[in-house]
């Protein structure tokens, strides 16, 4: 079995991609510190796969712990970097922090690569590179705008940094543009465990609905779209984790053909704020309370992907439809409501 490293593995997406990985008979590390992260859910991944999977927990900013991780490690066949700080509005607060965190943690991974020549490197990126676009729907050649925030800027000098860095390495590198994963795992045993109040909208919506939120907020509904209310493209997380599987197997089996390649995640479809909100009151049966607030900074209109290139080159195809998102994203809310131990008070509390 190849060894995968994914950083940030006790994240969202970091923990259906270990699911995922270990489903393909990949074996699996994982680095994370667990500043955003709760620790345990872990034990949903082992509930899952029958694996424990090892987590070291280190802060990639520190490069001399990062170092320590690879001697420990010599057969690390690939590397899946998710762990970065992620909340827009929180971007938009402390912009240096996240300047500071996510791109010297990726630098300091890189030189991890460089050193130890680690032959295979996926990025998690963000549709968030193409700023406030008037392309739509957006393609991988679709030219890059003004980010909308200090997050979206870091994704876009993280891409920046890897291009440059693979075009004077033996690794290879795949860039993978995720628009919005929502849902969790059709097992119910993991999920999104946002710190605080929630920034993104499904889990907005679920604990509203459990009861957590007493109300959810709909940030403008003066835009030029359908009913007013900013577009997205909504993708399920379990897809989003499979397409790092099909990226990691596509390199190691040498089909890549360049130094450094990029696709788009996305559903290629484009959803409504209000029209999210209305499917999940269809599927749950009850009405959301939710009120209608100015808009939020560092939100974009609209975007939603072309997601032809991932189909057509990495085969990868979305399985899961806008209901299942929600409603795999309500089973996992009802379940965490069912054990409040699963979060500790960092998680719980809300600001």
């Amino acid at each position: 079995m190849k060894k995968i490293l994914v950083t940030g593995g006790c994240g969202y997406i970091g923990s259906h991609t270990i699911v995922d990985l270990i489903e393909n008979g990949f074996d699996v590390i994982c680095i994370d510190n667990n500043s955003r992260s709760n620790p345990r859910i872990l034990e949903g991944v082992q509930k899952i796969t029958g694996k424990k999977i090892k987590n070291y927990k280190v802060d990639l900013c520190n490069l001399d712990d990062s170092f320590a991780i690879f001697h420990e490690n010599p057969d690390i066949a690939g590397i899946v970097h998710f762990a970065a700080f992620k909340s827009v509005g929180e971007s938009v607060e402390n912009p240096l922090m996240y300047f500071e965190n996510n791109l010297m943690s990726l630098i300091n991974l890189l030189k991890c690569v460089q050193e130890f020549n680690i032959a295979n490197f996926v990025f998690s990126s963000s549709c968030t590179v193409y700023g406030n676009t008037t392309e739509i729907p957006v393609t991988e050649t679709t030219a890059p705008r003004p980010a909308e925030s200090p997050y979206g800027y870091t994704k876009q000098m993280g891409e920046q940094i890897i291009n440059e860095f693979s075009k004077s390495s033996d690794s290879k590198c795949i860039l993978l543009r995720y628009f919005n994963p929502v849902g969790a795992h059709p097992s119910g045993l993991i999920g999104e465990l946002p710190i605080g109040r929630p920034s993104n909208l499904v889990p907005a919506i679920t604990q509203t609905a459990i009861g957590k939120l007493p109300q959810m907020q709909v940030y403008g509904d003066d835009y030029p779209t359908r009913d007013g209310s900013c577009i997205r493209d909504y993708i399920h997380v379990s897809d989003i984790a499979h397409a790092h599987t099909l990226a990691l197997t596509y390199m190691l089996k040498g089909k890549i053909n360049s130094h450094c390649e990029v696709y788009n995640l996305g559903s290629g479809n484009g959803t409504t704020v209000l029209e999210a909100i209305h499917a999940f009151e269809k599927i749950s049966g009850f009405p959301l309370n939710y009120i209608i607030g100015p808009r939020r900074p560092g939100d974009v209109v609209s975007i939603y992907a072309n997601n032809d290139l991932a189909r057509n080159v990495l085969g990868w195809i979305p399985k899961y439809s806008l209901e299942d998102m929600l409603s795999t994203a309500w089973r996992w809310e009802q379940k965490i409501k069912m054990d409040e131990s699963f979060y500790n008070s960092k998680f719980s509390e809300l600001n």
